[in-house]
């Protein structure tokens, strides 16, 4: 019976665990976004109405649509592809989406001065770094 307490064992398990995670995350989002567009709309406006970005928060909504189910749907493939075939090129490109998506969020509290949900973002942020240094490894 091989042995699954190896430094190998850890990293891909951390790998699976980090693509699920970030999967979840970001398809529960993206997802609400599609389905209860009108009330993200209406929150978002009103949350960006004295802000720079106060006349384009439709399009701020379908960009960060699209990047959170792009980001969560890679992760979701690349968890799958990571438990089967090992290989991490697909969680890779959903971990960056996840940075990306992020950096965009964090663009948007720091716009509208909410700096508390700001912050909320930093650990998600570093957990998406996290994910690009570890699914790099292989």
């Amino acid at each position: 019976m091989p042995t699954v307490h190896t430094l190998d064992s850890a990293i891909s398990l951390l790998q699976i665990f980090i693509s699920a995670f970030l999967a979840i995350l970001f398809l529960q989002s993206g997802i609400d976004k599609v389905v209860d567009r009108r009330g993200n709309l209406e929150w978002l406006t009103a949350h960006f109405a004295k802000s720079l970005l106060a006349g384009i928060v439709p399009l701020m909504v379908t960009a960060i649509t699209i990047l959170e189910i792009a980001a969560g749907a890679l992760s979701a493939i690349g968890c799958v592809v990571l438990i089967f075939l090992r290989d991490s090129t697909i969680a890779f490109y959903g971990a960056v989406i996840s940075a990306i998506a992020i950096v965009a969020l964090f663009f948007g509290q720091r716009m509208a001065k909410d700096y508390p949900g700001a912050a909320v973002l930093v650990p998600y942020f570093l957990l998406a770094l996290s994910a690009i240094y570890l699914l790099a490894l292989r």
